[in-house]
């Protein structure tokens, strides 16, 4: 008639539960409580089918215990039991039935023994709260409105307050938070029973199946499909606020200039009790507008702005619009017009507008007046130009007391120009100009990303920074470290492009270099990516072999990938010795990879060791470029090896290499990005330890103040101030040595390269519309769709070409229809490229090229807007090759109604 406590302890032992636990041994009982959902206190009445005689085991489970067991005597037909519904029940329990008749009985033919299981649905009304929102039904753009919210019982709660635009909650099928269902979602049985019934005397049995829900799923249900919507997003978020008992809070909130429909969300909490609530309401006014320009517009062109006039209201009779462009934009004609509407609608008037000649964000302030109803719209884009920053660079030798007056030639638009005075006492880097190269390479695979932000690490050491600049450079130098995150793969090795599954091993122990130099200097690193990394390098590192053939492919530079990977490691404190002293015993170990060991050795302290691998080493490097692997070049190399001796302090030998890449660098060969920054790194680390006298010079920009400066560092850079007038800059030395004078000077130009050229590399470039048909798009009707194609045949002039680069950037007035949207497929027109970066007006596509091979790529465009447009040169060329380039010039094209 019942059980004792040590039964009880049996049976959660034996009795816990699982449904393979079951199979064959009994068969199902299906029984029913008298309520789907209890309160806390409710009595809970289950009704099972038995007969008399029997005995019936009932345990009452939850996800984490049994609550209760106890023993039920069953009579004929029918057995009832109940229980109090208590608060640990909550948000549900289960009640589990084993029910076993006598062996010999014949009063029915059912099974000895049956076995089931129901959930009982608990809910306690204090985990509740039922948050109220008052406010208006409609609201206005542009004017304040009120929100009241309580608690329905006038419970306490803290809670959060947002206003979100529709059309974006829409996108992302947003449905308002209601954090009751997650901390009381119904939980899984979590108790196992067994059934050794058959070991004892064996029985008639069924497969016990789906004999309870674990739940879970109710998420997974049919979500509301997104809707369009044309208006710019309204996304507001206030709070926690606390609600005491009994109280009401009132928020003023002004509405921005939107118009359409937002939610109202609160969501609430309080010491377990959990709620929300929500209310849609229109945002809307008898007079509204609408005005769109393309995303971005170029210097010189001429734009159409379509302004949208909404009567919404039978009063809306005259309109009068009003356009305030800012500098950046010149209407053509008249600025203001006027509208007479006779019924509720809509419609469009048109304004003429230039792009003055240089870069910005151009403005529009659209107003709309009718009696004493008032609106207003505002637009903002980018005025850009595609053409690449043109470098003027001036310089000479003072000895001391000489003096240098420089009238500078400023290259470019006005408003583009930057000027930079650099002084040295050892030979001229041009930190300015080969870093603004980086910072500004349009291209952003995992090498290029950390050559740009990598040299800005030393600059600090090596020159005297102003504030600004101070700032600008940590704010890169943070930004590239949060996008190698975009590379890293699961296995913590990095990608050469984003998305793409296999590592880049140079890639990988490249932008670790950096990571690593960057923490040292106390940046913050993204939470996982130095972890990541160093699980990737160290395998790597213990599964290197010395095969110079990597997937069937002969690699020349695979034991630099190598001694590379094993600097990181020591970089970052977890050398791994053992690879080292492997590496250092391979009988054909390439220079490159000696002198790369050698700093490693030297990092963890082992300085005989590393000097011993490099006696008698020379540091010519042979000539030669690598557009793969390790993106490598001969001045790539000896900057390396200028980084190693001056690690081990060798400035005797190291001078002559510095000496050699300041030539370079201050000279206008062209060089890679690895080549560059590996350059600045190498002559950054040299300066940085040179014993320099300190620098002492005067100098005024265009005959103004005479200002005297002092630095004990090597390196000086002033910016100029170039924006009025052609400036003229003075230089006097005050130093007992010599002085290295130079001015950087750059701008953009408004109009680009406008010839054609094809080295090494053969490019086509051709219209058609939708049909295949070619066409002329220098006067295109508005609406009209088309494509673009570009064939790349590579001649077999050299071998086969790796890391090329396609770059088309677009009219203003043309739209890119990124075809990886809307189920329209052109691959099979189209070649496959490695990565392609589709942006709001150009697409950068990156593929390889074998010998005599070629490729094709096609792009889908619209003519959306009506105006005069410059379509810009279209590029083609090998990123660590420039003797590996075509290029079809630009033109101006209409776009006409």
């Amino acid at each position: 008639s019942g059980h004792s406590a040590g039964e009880t302890a049996y049976f959660s032992k034996w009795y816990g539960r699982t449904p393979e636990g079951m199979p064959g041994n009994a068969t199902l009982l299906s029984f029913t409580s008298d309520k789907e959902k209890y309160k806390v206190g409710e009595k809970a009445k289950v009704t099972i089918p038995s007969s008399k005689s029997g005995k019936a085991l009932v345990s009452i489970e939850t996800g984490a215990k049994v609550l209760q067991a106890f023993w039920v005597d069953t009579k004929s037909q029918q057995s009832e039991f109940s229980f109090e519904i208590t608060p640990e029940m909550a948000p549900n329990a289960y009640v589990s039935v084993s029910l076993v008749q006598p062996h010999a009985q014949s009063d029915n033919d059912l099974p000895i023994r049956m076995y089931g299981v129901v959930p009982i649905l608990v809910e306690d009304p204090n985990t509740r709260l039922n948050p109220v929102i008052k406010m208006p039904d409609v609201l206005e753009p542009e004017k304040e409105f009120k929100v009241e919210v309580s608690e329905k019982e006038g419970k306490a709660m803290t809670y959060t307050l947002a206003v979100v635009d529709d059309g974006l909650l829409d996108l992302t099928r947003f449905r308002t938070p209601n954090p009751w269902n997650s901390f009381y979602a119904r939980e899984a049985l979590g108790v196992k029973t067994w059934d050794m019934y058959d070991m004892v005397m064996g029985a008639f049995g069924a497969r016990l199946e789906k004999a309870f829900a674990i739940g879970g799923d109710e998420d997974l249900g049919d979500k509301k499909q997104a809707k369009a919507n044309r208006f710019k997003p309204v996304v507001m978020f206030y709070g926690p606020y606390t609600l005491h008992a009994g109280d009401r809070k009132m928020h003023k909130i002004t509405m921005p200039n939107y118009v359409g429909s937002v939610r109202t969300m609160v969501v609430a909490g309080d010491r377990g009790a959990y709620g929300s609530a929500e209310k849609t309401c229109q945002v809307r006014k008898p007079l509204m507008i609408l005005a769109t320009l393309p995303r971005v517009l170029g210097p010189g062109e001429l734009v159409k702005l379509p302004v949208t006039v909404f009567a919404m209201d039978p009063k809306v009779k005259n309109v009068k619009i009003k356009i305030q462009p800012n500098e950046f934009l010149m209407a053509e004609k008249e600025t203001e017009k006027s509208i007479t509407f006779s019924e509720v609608g809509e419609q469009v008037v048109n304004f003429d507008l230039k792009v003055a000649s240089k870069l910005g964000i151009a403005k529009v302030k659209v107003l709309a007046e009718s009696g004493s109803i008032k609106t207003t719209y505002d637009i903002e884009l980018d005025v850009r130009t595609p053409n690449p920053r043109v470098v003027n660079v001036n310089d000479t030798l003072l000895n001391e007391g000489e003096s240098w007056e420089n009238l500078l030639s400023l290259p470019g638009m006005k408003g583009t120009n930057k000027a930079v005075l650099e002084l040295s006492n050892i030979p001229p880097i041009d930190f300015g100009r080969r870093l603004e190269y980086l910072i500004d390479y349009p291209h952003g695979c995992i090498e290029q990303t950390t050559s740009a932000v990598f040299p800005q690490l030393f600059l600090d050491k090596v020159v005297t920074l102003e504030a600004e600049q101070k700032v600008r450079i940590d704010k890169n130098i943070q930004a590239g470290l949060n996008r190698l995150l975009s590379f890293q793969l699961p296995n913590g090795g990095f990608a050469y492009w984003p998305g793409v599954d296999y590592v880049s091993d140079w890639g990988t122990s490249y932008a670790g270099h950096f990571m690593l130099k960057a923490e040292e200097m106390g940046y913050t690193l993204p939470i996982g990516l130095k972890s990541g990394w160093l699980r990737y390098q160290k395998s790597a590192a213990k599964s290197w072999d010395h095969a110079s053939y990597r997937n069937g492919v002969y690699y020349s530079r695979h034991d630099l990938l190598q001694a590379y990977r094993l600097y990181t490691l020591a970089e970052a404190q977890s050398p791994d010795l053992a690879s080292m002293n492997r590496l250092r015993e391979q009988s054909k170990l390439s220079s490159a990879a000696k002198w790369r060991l050698a700093a490693a050795y030297r990092i963890i302290g082992q300085t005989e060791v590393a000097e011993k691998l490099i006696e008698n080493m020379s540091t010519e490097v042979k000539a030669y470029r690598e557009n793969w692997g390790t993106f490598g070049s001969d001045t790539r190399d000896r900057a390396m090896i200028l980084e190693t001796l001056s690690l081990l302090d060798k400035r005797m030998e190291a001078f002559p290499l510095a000496q050699k890449l300041s030539a370079e660098l201050s000279g206008d060969t062209w060089m890679s990005t690895q080549t560059t920054a590996f350059c600045l790194i190498g002559m950054a680390e040299f300066a940085g330890k040179a014993e320099s006298s300190e620098l002492s010079f005067s100098y005024a920009l265009n005959n103004g103040k005479v200002q005297k400066l002092f630095s004990n560092n090597p390196i000086v850079q002033i910016p100029l101030d170039v924006k009025t007038g052609t400036p003229k800059v003075k230089v006097n030395n005050l130093s007992e040595g010599i002085l290295y004078a130079r001015v950087c000077m750059s701008g953009i130009p408004e109009v680009g390269d406008q010839t054609s050229a094809e080295r090494n590399l053969k490019m086509d470039v051709s219209y058609t519309d939708m049909k295949g048909n070619a066409i002329d798009v220098s006067k295109l009707q508005q609406g009209t769709d088309f494509k673009v194609e570009v064939q790349i045949h590579n001649p077999g002039v050299m071998d086969n070409y790796e890391q090329m680069a396609l770059t088309q950037i677009f009219p203003s007035g043309w739209e890119i229809v990124n075809t990886r949207f809307g189920g329209v497929d052109e691959l099979s027109e189209s070649s496959e490229p490695t990565y392609q970066d589709i942006r709001d007006d150009r697409v950068y596509t990156y593929f390889d090229l074998n010998r005599n091979d070629s490729k094709t790529f096609v792009m889908t465009l619209n003519a959306a807007y009506v105006g005069k447009y410059y379509l810009p040169t279209v590029v083609c060329e090998a990123m660590y090759d420039d003797r590996v380039q075509a290029r079809k010039p630009g033109k101006w094209v209409e776009v006409v109604k």
